[in-house]
Formats: structure tokens, sequence, C-alpha cells
């Protein structure tokens, strides 16, 4: 009973924390080398456990690899598998040489079998290569902001150079999770795919077992190599908030997750912010009246008890606007901060239109509304 007593506090003074940590000296929540839980709207992290160390990703590496896949033109097209490809140690998705497969069946073949044939089958025929493939993957990281990760092999096998750290795959995840195909396949214990020579019906089964054993999770992907350990990605969402939990290294993953997805649903509601963001009355040279600017997008910003009245906001708009002014015109932008940290970034948006004054009231329309502004 005392344990549990201890735990708890624990848990509640982590989670009071602007970040919750598991630092030098401090007791871990987990039994991973590194672990992070990410809120996935704003990118927030609610706890980090070493979530800078570089560490081996074994499989989740499949992650970069699915979206690049997915981001090609037409993945539906068959084509023939390249016969070195599919030779290849570890998990399979089951390609033989002359096999006839389309770039969506492969990114089946690879979030939920893992399949190191697919993911070498899909280096080759976006890049011609594994070198090749591995060089956009790293190029894809350097765009994404991932600076403490760097890809050798499209499947995450061992190899000297290949790593991540928490922090990296938990924004790559975030990432991906905003592709729609992406999310659809993540989320799937079993689904049903056409491969073969020629292509017949298949059933792929998922490695991720916490799709059925925690009701709220939505994905994402395993990971396991003798150098890596068990290495998991995973998403959840409850009650319209979406977290993405991160551990490496972890013999108790399963439960690591659970538990760590409690602990922060727990401290988190959905909280609508359109409040405080104010209108924005623009003058307008060369036109008539002012032009009326609000916020564009989705308001609900999943927040801490007490977090809300600390929320400031910042605007950034030019001192005017030339006429004529379109009505969904993108004026500016609106942040909502915490403290240093930006929580949410929206457009400013006109609302109106503002008509130019006349052609032949227009050169002395702006030059007496500039008059008029350095009389203020």
């Amino acid at each position: 009973m005392l344990k549990r007593v201890l735990s708890g506090l624990l848990m509640f003074c982590l989670l009071c924390a602007p970040a919750a940590a598991a630092g030098e000296g401090e007791e871990a929540l987990t039994s991973a080398k590194a672990a992070v839980v990410m809120e996935m709207k704003t990118g927030r992290l609610l706890y980090d456990q070493n979530g800078e160390e570089r560490l081996p990703q074994a499989s989740t590496t499949k992650i970069m690899t699915t979206l690049l896949a997915l981001e090609e033109p037409d993945i539906d097209t068959y084509f023939t598998v390249d016969s070195g490809a599919v030779h290849v140690e570890g998990s399979s998705m089951g390609l033989l040489e002359g096999d006839q497969v389309s770039l969506r069946a492969l990114c089946y073949g690879m979030i939920l079998p893992s399949g190191n044939d697919a993911a070498n089958v899909t280096a080759v025929r976006l890049a011609g290569s594994i070198p090749n493939f591995a060089k956009l993957m790293n190029e894809r990281a350097k765009q994404l902001g991932l600076a403490d990760t760097a890809f050798v092999t499209p499947s995450g096998l061992d190899a000297d150079g290949h790593y991540t750290t928490a922090r990296d795959l938990a924004e790559l995840t975030r990432y991906a999770m905003g592709d729609e195909t992406f999310r659809e396949i993540c989320c799937q214990y079993r689904a049903q795919t056409k491969f073969g020579n020629p292509p017949f019906e298949r059933w792929l089964k998922n490695h991720n077992k916490l799709l059925e054993m925690y009701e709220n999770c939505i994905g994402v992907k395993t990971g396991f190599t003798d150098n890596a350990g068990r290495v998991l990605v995973s998403a959840a969402q409850k009650d319209g908030v979406e977290l993405v939990c991160v551990t490496m290294d972890d013999p108790d993953d399963w439960r690591d997750h659970e538990n760590l997805y409690e602990m922060c649903f727990a401290e988190l509601s959905g909280r609508d912010v359109s409040a405080l963001f104010p209108k924005i009355e623009m003058p307008v040279a060369g036109g008539e009246g002012l032009a009326l600017a609000a916020v564009v997008g989705d308001t609900t910003l999943p927040l801490r008890d007490g977090e809300y009245e600390r929320l400031e906001v910042k605007i950034s708009v030019p001192p005017f606007e030339y006429a004529p002014v379109r009505a969904g015109q993108q004026a500016g932008r609106a942040e909502l901060c915490l403290g240093e940290e930006t929580l949410l970034s929206l457009p400013l948006v006109y609302e109106d239109e503002v008509a130019a004054l006349h052609p032949y009231r227009e050169r002395r329309g702006v030059i007496g509304w500039f008059q008029d502004l350095f009389r203020k």
C-alpha cells in the first residue's frame, strides 16, 4: 500500500512540472533507457526520460520509410520487386522473387508485420539503391528538424551510424500521423492487402499488441534488434486529446506505455481558447475603412489545470495593409504562448473586403492616408 502511495505522489510531482522529467538521481517511471510522451497537436513534451540520448531505433525506422513511400504520386501501381531486395534477414511480409506489389501494399507490409523485405523493395523502387534511399531519409530528417537522427538502412537493421532519439522519434511520428493514409494503416491490428505472382489477397497481422491491449491506442510501430532492444512508438487518443509515446530499449514496453498514457491523459483536458484571440482592425492604405482580421483554425488546446489562465497571445501583423483587401487574405499570425513555449500558432485572416479607392481618387487617397497617419 505504501509503495502505491509513494508511486502516486511521484507521478503527481512530475506532472506538475512544465515538462515531467526523470533525470540523474531521480526515479524513472519506465524500465526504458529513454522515453518521452508528446502531445500531438502542440508537440509539447509531457514526460521526458533521457529523451535526447542517441540510441538505435530498430524497425521504428520504417516510419520514415513508409512516410516517403506514401508521398509518392501513385502508390497503387503494381511493379515487379527487385530480386536482391527481397533477400534480407529478419521479419518479412513474405515477398518472393518475381512478385508484383504496390507501394501501398509495401506500406502495410512495413508497418504491420514489420517486413524488412518491404523496406528494401521500397528503397530500391524509390531511389535505385539502399544507400541512395538512405540519403533521401536523411534529407527528410533534416527538413523535419530531426537533428539527432541518422539513417543507414531503410529497415532498421543494426548499422554503424544508424540512430535517433526518443524526442526525434516522437516528432517524426507526430508528422507522420498527419498523413491520413499512414494513420489508417498503423491503427489496424489485421489488414488485407494484395501481392504475389500474380497478386492475390493476403492477411497481414500487426506486431503492435498495444492496439488490442489498450483501448485508446491508434498506432504506431514496434521495433527490435539485439543491439537496440525493444523499441515501441505508439499513439493514443482520449477525449479529443492525442498523445505519442516512445520507449527505447524497454523490456516492459507494453505496460510502460499504458501507465504513461493513463498518467498523462489524467492531467489534460481540451479547452477552447478562441476567446483569448482578439480581432485585429488593420488600417488600409488606398482604401476606405478598416480591415477586420480574426484567427482561423482549430482553437481547442489540451491543457493542464491552471494553464489556461497563464496563456499569453502574441500578434504578428504589418503596420497597415494596401487596398484592395480580399476576404480570406492572410493578415499575419497569432501565437498562444505558455511562458517561453509557443503552444499554438494560427493565421490571422481578413473577414471582409476593403475595396481600393476609385482610380481618379486613389493617388490622392493614399497620400491623404499617409498625411493623416503622420498628423497623428
